[in-house]
């Protein structure tokens, strides 16, 4: 019995089963490559990747502060963030202080 695919083309059973196989032989190779891509890509300790985020974090806040005192007109609203960015510069340099001990620890 033949069968006809999307394209309107008819084929036999045999080729039918070639194709699905085919598709899912492709797809199973695609996710290989994708494991294999992984396993290539250096493994970053979880405490470090947290460390990371955050310092990237502090680093987007101290912009932002930084851009809202230079239009900051107020004096009380001046102080209220000169504050936030010595509060950002505090924690940066406890993080960092304690990525260099971490580091020393190992």
């Amino acid at each position: 019995m033949a069968l006809q695919n999307s394209a309107g083309k008819l084929l036999g059973e045999g080729i039918v089963m070639a194709i699905g196989w085919g598709k899912s032989y492709e797809e199973q190779m695609e996710e290989a490559s994708q494991r294999a891509s992984l396993d290539r890509t250096p493994r970053v300790p979880v405490e470090d990747r947290v460390r990371r985020q955050r310092i990237d974090s502090l680093k987007l806040s101290r912009s932002r502060v930084e851009d809202q005192l230079s239009k900051a007109v107020h004096p009380a609203h001046r102080q209220m963030l000169m504050k936030a960015l010595q509060a950002i510069e505090t924690e940066t340099e406890q993080i960092s202080q304690d990525a260099e001990t971490s580091s020393e620890e190992d």
